[in-house]
């Protein structure tokens, strides 16, 4: 449009030049210089509508480029924030196996911790006998000394004449069975679990050694047979630190079995009895998992 109003603006200086001429007569040489000087305009004109064309073909050409390369930075964006979910989802979908293991090995821990505090209080106790024994020597008349009896775990006579194998030492059967169940050798560890219960039943562990034959079963899919030894927990040992673990794992294995209405009990009385726990944290978790209500309604 603006090419075409050019040219006739340029026919009109012409047409207007040529009446001029007819008009007026003027040299040759005049109308001539005139008529270079017009066309050299119109030609600048024209250059310049050329130049301005070129120009804005060129800011086209670069604005398309900077869109492109937006959208493929997008893109890559877009890639990077999916392999970011990727990576979340796969987190979140490996969390529970390996907090599960993270939890067994706390739990070894801390009943290391309590074997510790059981052995230190038995040697106390021995060096208060022992104290009592050396004071006491004196008093003793030579040669009635009372005849001492068996240790415990020491080979004693049978009635045939023979002596019977020796038991291993708690210490080591309780030591072995913790380190066979970090380390997943369930099988071993549910028979040295059960020789300490065998030999040390009546021993401060013992509620212990009873809590991980559950676990055992549980961890192999035995849940029926894991309802059964957390009961025995709770049943045989009322004072064990391992009370509130004991329910919440009857729980989850009653769960596994389908028994909903049953687990559901489990969770309440472990809220109600252990409050402020790290067992009443996962209880009350269960139980929104499970939909229902914290504490039962009237």
């Amino acid at each position: 449009m603006r090419i075409r109003n050019v040219a006739i603006f340029s026919a009109a200086v012409l047409a207007g030049a040529l009446a001029g001429s007819l008009v007026g007569p003027r040299p040759a040489e005049a109308v001539a210089r005139e008529l270079i000087e017009l066309q050299r305009d119109v030609t600048s004109i024209l250059q310049g509508q050329k130049d301005m064309a070129t120009q804005m073909t060129q800011d086209h050409t670069g604005m398309r480029t900077i869109v492109d390369q937006t959208n493929t930075s997008l893109g890559k964006i877009e890639g990077t924030m999916g392999s970011l979910q990727k990576s979340v989802q796969d987190v979140q979908a490996n969390s529970g196996a390996r907090l599960d293991t993270m939890s067994t090995q706390v739990q070894g821990l801390s009943d290391n911790l309590e074997e510790i505090k059981s052995r230190l209080g038995k040697l106390n106790q021995q060096l208060v006998d022992l104290q009592n024994s050396v004071q006491s020597l004196d008093a003793k008349i030579s040669g009635s000394a009372p005849a001492s009896t068996p240790a415990s775990g020491t080979a004693t006579p049978t009635a045939g004449g023979t002596a019977a194998s020796p038991a291993p030492s708690a210490d080591t059967l309780y030591s072995n069975g913790l380190r066979d169940i970090t380390s997943g050798k369930y099988d071993l560890a549910r028979a040295e679990f059960q020789d300490y219960l065998k030999y040390y039943g009546d021993t401060d562990l013992a509620s212990n050694a009873q809590f991980y034959l559950g676990e055992i079963s549980f961890k192999q899919k035995q849940y029926g047979e894991a309802v059964a030894a957390y009961e025995r927990v709770l049943t045989n040992y009322p004072k064990s630190f391992k009370l509130a673990p004991a329910r919440l794992r009857k729980g989850m294995a009653l769960i596994e079995l389908g028994q909903k209405n049953n687990a559901v009990r489990e969770f309440r009385e472990v809220v109600r009895r252990y409050p402020g726990t790290e067992e009443d944290r996962q209880a009350r978790a269960k139980l929104k998992e499970l939909g229902v209500a914290v504490t039962a309604t009237r």
